[in-house]
């Protein structure tokens, strides 16, 4: 009899963890589907932005909790991923100069969000923080970890200038349930869209608490013209270089020679 406690005293823990990690995990029955309106956009010279749909259904939803309005959905469209350098610049004699710099990698050329409702009103920072959500949260890396102030100051500031210019936006209310489980989100983009592969990420919020993400590719491409300007530009950047100067001369000496006065 008191050799068979041990073991009973084993597995009444062993119930006793696995109770304690199941009320720390809910599990959720809630699955999200999403679809774009188009898959590729293509760019011409007269581009001037556009808007991209993307319809979404919620299955296996808790029929009280959808007349209770517990349920948020937030849709992000996050562009392809690109290198840049911050600077700081400092006027010194009179003229303003590069004084220091920090160079990231694999950041969001762009980054546009919608929701349901306003992004505080669905759940927590540090839910944000952990699911790298929101222009305020999603993850911006340094090639070099120095000193974490000054990252910090270099990372804010290019948040800054990405939402300045317009590529960094949220839409508050761009979500909008057609019914008690079909949604619709209408994301602008930009004139200045970066070319590359966009993905489109929804997120599904019970009450609270983060449910699931499903995502869906969009791709940019230029087209033939455009795309063949672009690819020599960034392939053979000097050359390319070469040839505008030499074309803007050409341009204009004949220009010079057409509106001569004799």
């Amino acid at each position: 009899m008191s050799a068979r406690w041990p073991l009973f005293a084993t597995l009444l823990l062993a119930a006793f963890l696995t109770g304690a990690a199941a009320r720390a995990e809910p599990t959720y029955h809630e699955k999200i589907e999403i679809g774009l309106n188009a898959d590729r956009i293509t760019i011409t010279s007269g581009f001037r932005g556009a808007n991209l749909t993307i319809f979404g259904a919620l299955d296996g939803a808790d029929p009280q909790l959808v007349r209770e309005g517990r349920y948020d959905v937030i849709v992000v469209l996050q562009g392809p991923p690109q290198a840049l350098i911050v600077r700081r610049k400092a006027r010194i004699l009179g003229m303003w100069i590069n004084v220091e710099s920090k160079s990231f990698r694999n950041v969001p050329a762009s980054y546009t969000e919608a929701s349901t409702r306003a992004p505080q009103d669905i759940t927590s920072p540090k839910t944000y923080r952990e699911l790298a959500l929101g222009p305020e949260y999603v993850y911006l890396e340094p090639v070099i970890r120095s000193d974490p102030e000054q990252v910090k100051e270099f990372t804010q500031a290019l948040r800054t200038l990405k939402r300045t210019s317009d590529l960094y936006r949220v839409n508050p209310g761009g979500v909008e349930f057609l019914s008690s489980t079909l949604f619709r989100a209408t994301l602008p983009l930009p004139p200045d869209i970066p070319v590359g592969t966009h993905i489109a990420r929804a997120y599904l919020f019970r009450g609270g608490q983060f449910v699931m993400q499903k995502s869906a590719q969009l791709e940019i491409v230029k087209s033939d013209f455009e795309r063949t300007v672009y690819e020599e530009a960034q392939d053979h950047s000097f050359y390319y270089g070469v040839f505008c100067v030499l074309l803007a001369v050409g341009i204009g000496w004949g220009g010079r020679f057409v509106f001569r006065r004799d």
